[in-house]
C-alpha cells in the first residue's frame, strides 16, 4: 500500500481514550496495591492494565494502519473506470484509496460529518485529504443521510462503507441504509460493507431484496478494535444483473 499523505484522525476517539485511561487507572491501582503489600490485588490490577493496554494498542493500530491495509486489498479488484460511492466516508480513508485506483472513474463520498464518529470529521478535512492524496479531480463530497441518498437508481458501479452504518441507532434506520445502498447500485454492481456490528442483519436485508450472490466474512486481525471480541466483518454482495 502506498504511503498516505492525508490526515485521517481516529475512529470513535472516545473509545480509544477510554482504553488508555483505563490502562493508566489499573496501573495506578497496581502500584498502590504493591506499595501496601497486597500482592494478589497488585497482580490482578497489573494483569488488567496490561490487557487493557494491549487492547488500546490493537485499536490504535487498526484506526491508523490496519484498516487501510484491509481496504487496499479489497479495492484491488477495481478496473479503474467505475463510479464508486462511499457511505459515511468521514475524512476519506476508504474514499481516497478508491480514488487512487479510479484513473478513469469517480469516487463520491456522502456523510453527515459527525465528530463523535471520527475525530475532526468535517467536509473541509475530507477535501484537504483529497488534495493531499492528489485525487481531488476524481472525488465528489456530498452532505447527506445514507438512509435517504440524494442519488438516482442504479447510479453507481460500486458501493462501499466502512464502520459507518452501525452509527444509525435504530435497526429500521440501518435496514433503510442498506436498502438505499442497494437502490443506487447498478445491476451487476458490487457492494462491500465493513462493520463491527450488525453485519448478519445487513446480509439478511440484502437476501430479502433478492440478492443471492452475498457472503459475510471476517476482515482479520488488522481490523480488530481492541481484540478479536471487537472484530470487523465484511458483507460482500453483487446486485442481480437481471
Amino acid at each position: 500500500m502506498s504511503k498516505r499523505h492525508g490526515s485521517y484522525g481516529f475512529d470513535a476517539p472516545w473509545a480509544l481514550a477510554g482504553l488508555v485511561l483505563g490502562a493508566l487507572a489499573l496501573a495506578a491501582l497496581a502500584v498502590v496495591s504493591f506499595a501496601l503489600d497486597i500482592l494478589a490485588a497488585g497482580i490482578a490490577f497489573l494483569a488488567g492494565a496490561l490487557y487493557t493496554l494491549a487492547s488500546a494498542a490493537s485499536y490504535l493500530y487498526t484506526t491508523r494502519r490496519g484498516k487501510f491495509v484491509v481496504w487496499d486489498a479489497e479495492l484491488r479488484r477495481l478496473r479503474g473506470d467505475e463510479r464508486l460511492l462511499d457511505l459515511g466516508c468521514g475524512r476519506g480513508a476508504v474514499l481516497m484509496l478508491a480514488a487512487e485506483r479510479l484513473e478513469h472513474g469517480s469516487a463520491t463520498g456522502v456523510d453527515i460529518w459527525r465528530a463523535k464518529d471520527q475525530s475532526g470529521n468535517t467536509e473541509q478535512v475530507a477535501r484537504a485529504n483529497a488534495e493531499a492524496e492528489g485525487v481531488a479531480k476524481r472525488v465528489e463530497l456530498v452532505t447527506g443521510d445514507m438512509r435517504d441518498l440524494p442519488f438516482g437508481d442504479d447510479a453507481f458501479d460500486v458501493v462501499v462503507s466502512s464502520q459507518a452504518i452501525h452509527n444509525i441507532p435504530e435497526a429500521e434506520g440501518r435496514e433503510q441504509a442498506v436498502r438505499e445502498a442497494y437502490r443506487v447500485l447498478r445491476p451487476g454492481g458490487l457492494m462491500l460493507v465493513a462493520d463491527f456490528q450488525h453485519t448478519p442483519d445487513y446480509e439478511e436485508t440484502l437476501r430479502g431484496l433478492g440478492v443471492v450472490d452475498v457472503r459475510r466474512r471476517d476482515a482479520g486481525w488488522r481490523f480488530w478494535y481492541g481484540g478479536p471480541w471487537f472484530s470487523t466483518g465484511i458483507v460482500e454482495a453483487r446486485k442481480p444483473a437481471g
